[in-house]
């Protein structure tokens, strides 16, 4: 059975709520074992949670601020799009990606792409 629309929300606020205020652990808990990351899209696809979490400790000890914009799901996956800010004291790093993901039976992530380029990212002094 899919992952009904419901769990799959539920999941991206998680998912949100943990690059904000969580730890690249817990992060990495809401991926499958054998997912797959592409962040940006056209990067190196990292494959497992291994090297999932790699990519998600750059996040570990940052002041960040998530918001979702907008979020749609349907037969396992999810299209979202969300604000990220990232509060070094000096400055602020602002950026708007979209995100694709895939769900398994658990809910679980399967895969997640993130629609971003380095002119998304905005500087605020």
């Amino acid at each position: 059975m899919v992952a009904s629309n419901a769990d799959i929300t539920s999941t991206v606020q998680r998912y949100l709520d943990l690059v904000a205020g969580g730890t690249s652990t817990e992060i990495v808990a809401l991926y499958a074992p054998e997912a797959t990351l592409e962040d940006p899209v056209g990067s190196e696809v990292l494959r497992g949670r291994e090297a999932i979490g790699a990519f998600y400790a750059g996040l570990d000890g940052l002041a960040m601020t998530t918001r979702l914009v907008t979020l749609r799901t349907c037969a396992g996956h999810a299209a979202f799009h969300f604000e990220v800010v990232t509060d070094t004291g000096d400055m602020k790093y602002r950026m708007a990606p979209l995100e694709v993901m895939t769900f398994d039976d658990d809910g679980l992530i399967t895969s997640m792409r993130a629609f971003w380029s380095d002119e998304d990212l905005v500087v605020e002094a």
